[in-house]
């Protein structure tokens, strides 16, 4: 393996500004502000959304489009 092609791997803590929910991981990503968490320095992402916040997966989600696609063209359109 070639050296040095790689880019480097940070701990990171991910979290949610929309639920407030954190959580750790290895990523690329670097940010100005960090976090010591067990005695390991972690760069702190923040994310508008995620899973733990998004209304798919947190089963929030509305069902916008009642009626169909193609009945509502039918009915606009006369077709």
């Amino acid at each position: 393996m070639k050296p040095d092609i790689h880019p480097t791997n940070n701990h990171v803590l991910f979290h949610d500004s929309s639920s407030g929910e954190e959580w750790q991981s290895r990523s690329t990503m670097k940010s100005g502000e960090t976090r010591e968490i067990d005695g390991v320095e972690h760069y702190v992402i923040r994310l508008d959304i995620s899973s733990a916040s998004h209304p798919f997966f947190t089963g929030r989600q509305r069902l916008m489009d009642v009626e169909g696609r193609i009945d509502r063209f039918k009915r606009k359109y006369g077709a």
